[in-house]
């Protein structure tokens, strides 16, 4: 994904008659609440029964204004709640009782993955509503699509070549259409699909409402922006060019880790970190209860802080933390507003915060008065270009770290025990125990009773089993896609038919990647964009990891990792690409 620059002429700002631009935010801004943005009841009751407190920056410019019916451009990144921003409003609009059959909101997100997690959000946030909210994405059965359509549905969320495939076939009917959203365009525009955005875009009325967010705004959003948006309000979170009041001795580290896995990764990393005392910061309540709990079952004594508890609970679960008799505070912002703990050794963000502005605030917790502090970050693999963000806008590194293996568990482990061994035996009276060890010894050689005996003080440490795999996630570098669509217009250089590409200057995939054979080539209409949107729909893979590609009349050629090549090629074998099955495989020399 390209980064921003400010130098860089490809990013401008599309020019738009009102702009709205968030500052640091102010005592009254931070009392806003989601029933003074006027939505319905059934709405703020679902977000507090979620356990959502306070609208985030995005959500505050954005709700009232969608709510009126104008357009926006928003520039937000990925973890800003934008989610929300864009949702609320579409289920604001939706009639009481029995609604038409059509769907009267489209989605459009790059990926199958966040189309799932924007499908689950409407439902959360929709349940005392009724709402019907289909996913259509590739890699799951489209009869089941299909019949979800015919039934009817009043928010689709697609990715768009999925979208474009079920225009195809007359089932997705946009013709009452009310809203369209566009969610990380960058990134779609990024992946080739800007000619199936134009085509959803032409299936759509003129007098939809269209919502356009994208953590960049190069110039292919500006001309998106001026062709389809309308008298749009722009909307831009203000970033911190400084990270004022942080002191210079924090370590600054984060983990790139998949959502399942979050919780045993902070377990992990808790572990080998062995804080003092830590502060985890969490996005809502429900989410501040679940981790309390888990780290809980792991041996430590964490203590939940979040709106829903009275001042008293608040009182006791502080005293508890300032006398020692709990390590960890797991909170929201709000309720961590204000509080000052002195022992404070690392500030962990559970997930990427929804601004610099809360980066900054939260890791200025450590460090103080010249100690030293950790502060840790836990991103998802599309969270990992909002960590560079605040890199730049704090000009502090981030150091990117792996997750701690079970090995690396149990050296730790191990350390502990040995480091208890030997305070025991500086600091403590042992003759009563030598009788046990002389009587064993005459029976065993004294290192095995050694041995016997610090196996059992391990064992009797309560050090968990922890066997869980958690899949190594690695950032990927953006390869560079102008070289990769300028070789398709270059005269073809590689072998016809089955051979596998053997053209007399064919080069060597890049390091780390394995080149594929796909059996559909030019001459059946495919694009490079094709291909990118058919691996990205069935894979977890994003169009940033995927390598250069290469398009000949009868087949394509294209590089994907090597660690998912088994996984790109067996779910490119159950699916279509431009409405065909392919031979797909690695590729012959």
């Amino acid at each position: 994904m390209p980064e921003q620059h400010g130098s860089d002429p490809e990013r401008q700002d599309p020019p738009a008659p009102t702009e709205a631009e968030t500052e640091p935010e102010s005592e009254a801004e931070r009392g806003v609440t989601f029933a003074g943005l006027e939505l319905r009841p059934e709405l703020v009751a679902a977000l507090s029964h979620l356990g959502y407190e306070e609208p985030t920056p995005i959500q505050r410019e954005a709700i009232p204004v969608l709510l009126a019916g104008r357009d926006v451009l928003g520039q937000a990144a990925t973890g800003t709640g934008k989610t929300a921003a864009f949702a609320l409003p579409i289920l604001e609009r939706l009639a009481p009782g029995k609604r038409d059959r059509d769907p009267v909101a489209l989605i459009l997100v790059p990926t199958r993955e966040l189309a799932m997690q924007v499908s689950e959000a409407l439902h959360r946030y929709g349940r005392d509503l009724g709402v019907r909210v289909l996913p259509i994405y590739g890699g799951q059965p489209i009869g089941r699509q299909l019949q979800s359509l015919d039934r009817g549905v009043d928010v689709v969320v697609a990715t768009p070549g999925r979208a474009i495939d079920h225009l195809n076939r007359r089932t997705l009917r946009l013709g009452a259409l009310q809203v369209m959203v566009l969610d990380e365009a960058d990134e779609m525009l990024d992946m080739g699909f800007a000619e199936d955005l134009e085509a959803i875009f032409a299936a759509t009325p003129e007098s939809r409402q269209t919502v356009l967010f994208s953590a960049t705004l190069p110039s292919r959003i500006d001309a998106i922006a001026r062709t389809h948006l309308h008298d749009p309000v722009r909307i831009r979170i203000a970033e911190s060019s400084t990270a004022e009041g942080e002191a210079p001795r924090v370590r600054h580290s984060a983990y790139v880790v998949q959502r399942p896995y979050k919780a045993a990764a902070l377990g992990r990393i808790l572990d080998v970190e062995a804080p003092t005392a830590a502060l985890v910061f969490c996005r809502t309540r429900d989410q501040v209860d679940h981790l309390t709990e888990t780290l809980n079952g792991r041996g430590y004594r964490a203590e939940a802080l979040h709106g829903g508890m009275s001042q008293e609970q608040r009182d006791r679960v502080m005293q508890r933390l300032r006398n020692g008799t709990a390590d960890l505070l797991i909170a929201t912002d709000v309720a961590a507003r204000g509080l000052d703990i002195d022992l404070l050794s690392h500030v962990v963000n559970y997930d990427v915060p929804a601004s610099v502005e809360s980066y900054v605030h939260r890791m200025g917790r450590v460090g103080r008065a010249g100690r030293e502090g950790v502060a840790i970050t836990l991103a998802e693999p599309r969270e990992h270009r909002m960590l560079k963000t605040i890199e730049r806008a704090t000009k502090r590194r981030i150091e990117i770290e792996k997750v701690p293996t079970v090995a690396d568990l149990q050296a730790r482990r191990l350390e502990l025990t040995r480091a208890a061994l030997q305070e025991s035996i500086l600091g403590e009276d042992l003759d009563h125990f030598r009788v046990v060890v002389e009587s064993l010894a005459s029976e065993f050689d004294v290192m095995e009773i050694a041995l016997a005996a610090v196996k059992l003080a391990h064992e009797a440490s309560g050090a968990p089993a922890d066997e869980q795999d958690i899949p190594d996630v690695t950032p990927f570098n953006k390869p560079d896609r102008g070289a990769r669509f300028e070789r398709d217009e270059r005269p073809e250089r590689a072998g016809q038919g089955g051979s596998g590409g053997r053209g007399a200057n064919r080069r060597e995939p890049a390091s780390g990647m394995t080149r594929l054979f796909v059996g559909i080539g030019r001459d059946a209409g495919m694009r490079p964009q094709d291909l990118v949107g058919a691996i990205t729909g069935e894979t977890q893979l994003q169009g940033k990891q995927i390598g250069a590609i290469d398009i000949a009349p009868r087949f394509s050629l294209v590089e994907v990792p090597d660690a998912v090549a088994d996984d790109v090629i067996n779910a490119l074998r159950d699916s279509k690409i431009r409405g065909k099955k392919a031979t797909v495989r690695r590729e012959r020399f």
